[in-house]
């Protein structure tokens, strides 16, 4: 036998037989029979799954998979095998197992297995329940946007040599009598910590006061809806056959020994996305979505690209040192994790953009992109001389980017323009710099309280600078489009402005986002709804724009869409009680029932009674529709913040008489 000793991660599988003990001290001979059975029946599932039997222990099977979704699907199988023969079998008949699965190291040695993936998947076996199938919180992750089920999340749960608790998940099978908890009461049951709860009023000003304006009008024709015929759900928007010349720019690595150096290596990942972003032969996904995919972590590649729409990934890495600098990056087609390109670039650090854009060349050149004399021109060309000035252009960046609506966004934006100035201080000539700082100052005069006339100067003034360094740029024209749509509303000129930035952005998700806000503000649905499905494509995982694209499915009346849309938001952003308390009040709208609404208050009054002056705004329209005035009094005393909030509050108007 050898010693050879082999370590890899693997998925693990360990099923169990459940009574079997019991039953050969019952009847020895039933049991020996129904074990053969067992056996016989699972191993003809493994090799369907591409799953190796590593050994049986009495009752018990060991089986590795190379991946996590391969496991899910084998244990799935597994039990509807079982479900299916138990359905006509006499009771002393039946065969149940129990299945955990795990991700994790596993150490081969002298024909046997061992490690930390096949300890803990023999561990959460046990808690899967006869018939169920019990995984761990890595093999959810990888699975949970690639399997057609339901997961339902756990209990923190102590392990056997495990040192803290673990998170654990059930599948919930199709076939099974309990109910399945549906996504948005198992997004708020994750989420009952108070940690992020600033955080979760992102996007909560406009898409709650556009519900509750549309639920008030909804009432008068209550009676009306009851009726209204019920569309069946379509495929999500950006969900479709993938461009086989699609990629996404994960962000890279930083090996520096300076750990500041991480915004330098965010900043060359960010230039390679912008100049691929401008062939218009490829489809890039926009870097809001791809920072998501945090570096220096183990990353599935082919559900990243499944999550994203695309069929190749960039990874790389970024090492700086002195005045020098290594760049690696690699071409990935994600689709069969087969590497198609990589490169190791060591230069003197005042090369990092020739760098840049010798990569986005290459990448171009591997998936056989055409690239114009215009487009090869726009990759070649340095965003600033100023190293200095482009690390502090790529911190604002990056601010402006995870910026959401919320009481602190302000703050952000104000630290973003502090850093642009000090780069158009250092680089007067850098275009992309003054761009970004109209986009600032458009932000804090239209969103948030600086609607003055100083804030609207400042940016009017960063968009001449802008003008007059690249008037033609398809960066300025964007950036005027912006600007006349969100400081004068003026949608004509901004449409003509983004129509002539579309031909040199081809893959800039604002573009079809903005483009459909104006569209829907003039009248025309169906075009702004077209728009904003664009930029979904672009940017998947932005849950902004997908809370909006919801918001133009329930202007249309596509209900059935709104939901499946506004569920794909909250697998982004689970915290999000405004987007929780629009999805409970689609079916209002749809059915004209409330009973979605009153689940939704009762989940947040008992797990999280912190923001439910957030949700009270669902509660006071929920409680207008029954005529509850009780509750609206209360809920609306809750909106104004008036009343402490606790769980298990009454509903009682006693201050009011």
């Amino acid at each position: 036998m050898s010693d050879e000793e082999i370590r890899k991660l693997a998925a693990i599988m360990f099923t169990d037989m459940v009574g079997y003990s019991a039953l050969s001290q019952r009847d020895e001979k039933l049991a020996q029979e129904l074990l053969e059975e067992h056996r016989r029946l699972l191993r003809e599932i493994f090799p369907r799954f591409n799953g190796t039997e590593i050994k049986t222990i009495g009752d018990a099977f060991l089986v590795e998979f190379g991946s996590a979704l391969e496991a899910a699907q084998c244990a799935i199988e597994i039990q509807r095998t079982l479900a299916h023969r138990d359905a006509d079998a006499p009771a002393d008949r039946q065969i149940q197992v129990r299945i955990g699965v795990h991700i994790g190291d596993v150490v081969h040695r002298g024909g046997d297995v061992y490690g930390d993936g096949v300890n803990i998947a023999s561990r959460i076996e046990p808690i899967a329940g006869p018939g169920g199938i019990c995984v761990s919180m890595d093999v959810e992750r990888q699975i949970r946007n690639a399997l057609e089920a339901r997961f339902e999340k756990l209990a923190p749960t102590d392990l056997k040599n495990i040192s803290v608790p673990m998170d654990l998940f059930r599948i919930v099978l199709p076939w099974e009598t309990k109910p399945a908890p549906s996504k948005s009461e198992i997004r708020l049951r994750q989420s009952g910590s108070d940690k992020s709860e600033t955080g979760a009023r992102s996007r909560r000003v406009f898409a709650t006061s556009f519900v509750i304006i549309l639920l008030l009008a909804g009432l008068l024709g209550y009676q009306l809806w009851r009726t209204r015929n019920q569309a069946a759900p379509s495929k999500p928007s950006g969900v479709g056959e993938v461009p086989v010349k699609s990629i996404a720019v994960l962000p890279f690595e930083n090996l520096s020994e300076e750990k500041a150096n991480a915004f330098f290596a965010d900043g060359v990942q960010d230039q390679i996305l912008t100049d691929l972003s401008q062939i218009a032969d490829l489809k890039v996904i926009s870097r809001t979505s791809v920072m998501q995919y945090k570096s220096g972590v183990a990353r599935n590649l082919r559900e990243i690209s499944q999550q994203l729409g695309v069929a190749h990934v960039v990874e790389g890495s970024v090492q700086r040192a002195a005045n020098k600098v290594r760049v690696n990056a690699q071409l990935i087609d994600a689709r069969n994790d087969t590497h198609l390109w990589a490169q190791t670039y060591d230069r003197d650090l005042a090369d990092v953009f020739a760098i840049q854009s010798e990569i986005a060349k290459a990448i171009a050149e591997q998936l056989q992109a055409k690239l114009s004399p215009a487009e090869k021109s726009a990759i070649e060309q340095r965003p600033t001389s100023d190293l200095t000035a482009f690390d502090q252009y790529t911190r604002a960046r990056t601010l402006l980017l995870t910026t959401s609506l919320n009481i602190s966004g302000d703050k952000s934006l104000l630290q973003a323009i502090e850093l642009l100035n000090s780069a158009v201080a250092r680089d007067g000539s850098f275009h992309a710099a003054f761009c970004q700082l109209v986009n600032a100052h458009d932000q804090l005069y239209a969103v948030y309280a600086d609607h003055t006339p100083e804030r609207l100067a400042a940016a009017e003034t960063a968009l001449q600078r802008a003008t007059e360094l690249r008037p033609e740029a398809a960066e300025t024209h964007l950036v005027r489009g912006s600007h006349l749509y969100f400081a004068f509303r003026n949608y004509k000129q901004a449409l003509s402005e983004l129509q002539t930035a579309g031909a040199g952005l081809p893959n800039d998700p604002r573009i079809p986002e903005l483009t459909g806000y104006i569209l829907r503000r003039q009248g025309k649905p169906q075009e702004g709804l077209h728009a904003l499905e664009k930029a979904v494509a672009l940017d998947p995982r932005n849950a902004s724009i997908i809370s909006q694209l919801a918001l133009s499915y329930q202007n249309l009346r596509r209900y059935a869409e709104e939901k499946v849309t506004l569920e794909r938001a909250l697998e982004i952003t689970p915290d999000d009680v405004g987007l929780a308390g629009n999805l409970a009040a689609v079916d209002l709208l749809w059915h004209a029932d409330t009973a979605s609404i009153h689940q939704f208050i009762d989940r947040v009054r008992a797990e999280r009674p912190s923001v439910l002056g957030d949700a009270a705004n669902f509660w006071f329209i929920g409680a207008l529709a029954d005529r509850d005035w009780m509750a609206v009094c209360v809920s609306a005393e809750h909106r104004r913040g008036s009343l402490p909030v606790k769980a298990g509050d009454g509903l009682g108007c006693g201050r009011r008489g």
